[in-house]
């Protein structure tokens, strides 16, 4: 008999497919589940033998969770710890989200990025960046620290906005023939080389500048290669409900599969409409569009305060933004935009600046900032909050995160039942107060919606977090606990698992999930970051 390296014996294994929970004996070996013995003590037969077992007596084992939409695309290279996600269960997170990363690049456009999303990566001036293409930066991640690895698997989707700004710059126009066919090549050869699928920022710049036709053409391309589209559409407030039909007109037009980024309806113009939403996707399910989505179980969002400005004064790239909010005529425009008509990064609605808070400066000497909303930050100095949100904006360099505390539980909760749901964290890990999401996402998923409020059973949210994430990737052998397939494994504990993460202390680790399996190897150990570096990149086969 062939040792395994790791028995698990006595789990209660939900195994990923939605089906009921059983207890068994789980053998890895060599990165891969070899045996899945049902009731072996019980039964009397032969159990698994391993050079090391361990005993899950109360302890649920399901496949590692699945992050459909991580901002981890540096993080990866720079935190070898990374227990951000390893403490939650996660063993892999798709990057490349919201239509701008870091490839494919030239150097005008690093630079650029680098800016761009400075508020959710950081400047990222402690990477060296020494690739251009998709395929380079995957073989990077794979390379990690000392040449090891990185702390879970990831896949990457071509960032469509990166792409537009390869090929336009940051021109709000239609692109030329062959600037539209640089385009497509782009793509083509990021998806050739191993992403996944394409993503969309349709409120952030450059990417907002596409319009319908030109998303169709790309998709085309997208759907060529057997990947997805992954958009943050046109609005999450004022037009929702017109944004999800576009992306989905798109994706019919196209062929091309679609995953919803961040599903949700937030702002006071949505509050109880999830079920307009609803009938909305159930009606492209059921006239055979290739439909999922992703949600985050909490009701603020985050993103950057730059992002609130209208297109127009995104217009020419980053330094073109910030002569535009020096000069005081212009700088009121962008104001009235924000305040009275509702710009379009505010996704159409009048910004309520209380609702804004500061979560992360780039600019550390401007920290005593942090929690506290804009409103608030004006009451004390006695200007107006819009100039206190564009002082902030101008001496950060555009690059201040913020929450925006515009959700409704009823439709989080509504959303994450669906039959196309997977969850995703949308995690910014830069900022000295971030999102609580990126550290507590998946197991506030299982302590709050499953043990606390039974809106999903057990199986149903590990199948949501797991299978149906792997399935939408386009995995054969992930996302289940089936012989044969990747030990990506979470061992967690049904009574006591709970996020730890808060608003007020988000960095704090969850509770209840002791050991995390990547390729075989356990990088959680007794709920303690082993060092282990197992990661690689999982790449489509383009």
């Amino acid at each position: 008999m062939h040792l395994a390296d790791l028995v698990v014996q006595d789990a209660e294994v939900v195994d990923g497919s939605g089906g009921p929970s059983y207890r068994a004996d789980v053998a890895v070996k060599d990165g891969r589940i070899t045996q899945v013995v049902r009731e072996a003590a019980a039964a009397g037969c032969q159990r698994p033998a391993g050079t090391r077992t361990l005993d899950a007596e109360g302890l649920v084992l399901a496949p590692g969770f699945v992050d459909m939409h991580s901002h981890s695309d540096l993080a990866l290279l720079t935190d070898p710890d990374h227990s951000a996600k390893l403490a939650q269960g996660v063993t892999l997170e798709v990057l490349g989200q919201d239509g701008l990363s870091y490839a494919p690049v030239d150097d005008r456009t690093l630079a650029e990025v680098r800016q761009a999303v400075a508020g959710w990566n950081g400047p990222g001036d402690d990477v060296d960046v020494t690739w251009r293409s998709v395929g380079e930066y995957l073989d990077r991640l794979d390379r990690g620290f000392g040449g090891e690895g990185m702390a879970v698997n990831a896949a990457y989707l071509v960032p469509q906005g990166t792409v537009r700004m390869l090929a336009t710059g940051w021109e709000n126009r239609p692109p030329t023939a062959a600037e539209l066919d640089r385009m497509r090549e782009l793509v083509a050869a990021g998806l050739r080389e191993g992403a996944v699928g394409m993503s969309s920022g349709l409120t952030y710049p450059p990417g907002m500048y596409a319009d319908r036709g030109e998303l169709v053409e790309l998709c085309r391309v997208v759907a060529e290669f057997g990947g997805y589209y992954c958009p943050h559409h046109r609005s999450y407030g004022a037009g929702a409900l017109d944004a999800y039909r576009e992306v989905i007109d798109i994706a019919r037009q196209a062929g091309c599969a679609l995953h919803l980024a961040h599903a949700t309806l937030n702002f006071a113009e949505n509050q109880g409409r999830s079920g307009e939403l609803l009938a909305l996707l159930d009606e492209a399910l059921d006239d055979g569009c290739d439909l999922t989505l992703d949600t985050y179980p909490y009701t603020p969002g985050a993103t950057t305060l730059a992002a609130l400005l209208p297109g127009w004064a995104s217009e020419g790239g980053p330094e073109a933004t910030l002569a535009r909010l020096r000069d005081d005529g212009t700088a009121d425009r962008i104001r009235h935009d924000l305040e009275v008509t509702g710009s379009d990064g505010c996704h159409g609605v009048p910004v309520e600046w209380r609702t804004v808070e500061i979560s992360g400066v780039v600019d550390p000497s401007l920290g005593d900032r942090v929690g506290r909303t804009v409103a608030d930050l004006a009451d004390g100095s006695g200007t107006s909050a819009w100039e206190t949100a564009r002082g902030l904006l101008l001496a950060d360099g555009l690059g201040t995160t913020i929450l925006q505390h515009v959700g409704h539980e009823e439709n989080v909760r509504a959303l994450m039942r669906h039959r196309a749901h997977t969850g995703g964290s949308d995690g910014i890990l830069h900022g000295a107060k971030p999102h609580p999401r990126a550290y507590g996402t998946f197991p506030r998923y299982l302590g709050t919606y499953v043990r606390e409020l039974g809106v999903l059973t057990l199986e149903e949210c590990v199948a949501h977090l797991t299978g149906r994430a792997a399935a939408r990737l386009g995995l054969t052998d992930r996302g289940l606990v089936r012989e044969g397939y990747r030990a990506d494994l979470v061992l967690f504990d049904p009574a006591t698992v709970a996020e730890g993460a808060t608003f007020a202390v988000p960095r704090t680790p969850p509770a209840g999930i002791p050991y995390v399996l990547v390729d075989g190897r356990l990088a959680v150990e007794d709920g303690h970051r082993t060092g282990v570096l197992a990661g690689r990149t999982v790449r489509s086969r383009g």
